[in-house]
């Protein structure tokens, strides 16, 4: 029996994963966590991103439930944005896999420096 017969939820938890774990979802729940509540423009210099990928990405993150969006009625338009508590959750895994990633650094180079080098021994270059 393959593991897609095993679980049962495979595509659904693909598609949270994918969610969380794509770069301007992680680097805004990072941002909101360090800050706190947000304005679009705050985040956008912040990341420097554009608009159209932070729009895309704070509706994603708010569909998931994830950020808060809070609109005020005032001229110009403010709106906000902040972690919900699922959102808060979040963070610590978050953070453990950021301490992975800077603790493993040299180890993930050592690993791309002698795949390229072999690489290169392959394709005569």
């Amino acid at each position: 029996m393959g593991i897609t017969a095993q679980c049962t939820d495979c595509k659904r938890i693909h598609d949270v994963l994918s969610r969380v774990g794509d770069k301007w979802s992680v680097l805004v729940i990072i941002s909101l966590s360090q800050y706190g509540t947000l304005r679009f423009n705050e985040l956008k210099r912040h990341l420097g991103i554009s608009q159209r990928m932070l729009s895309r990405t704070l509706r994603e993150l708010e569909r998931d439930g994830l950020v808060n969006r809070t609109q005020y009625p005032t001229i110009p338009p403010k709106v906000e944005y902040s972690l919900t508590p699922l959102g808060h959750s979040f963070k610590e895994p978050l953070r453990e896999l950021g301490l992975w990633a800077v603790e493993n650094l040299p180890k993930i180079d050592k690993a791309r420096e002698a795949f390229d080098e072999m690489n290169e021994v392959k394709e005569g270059v």
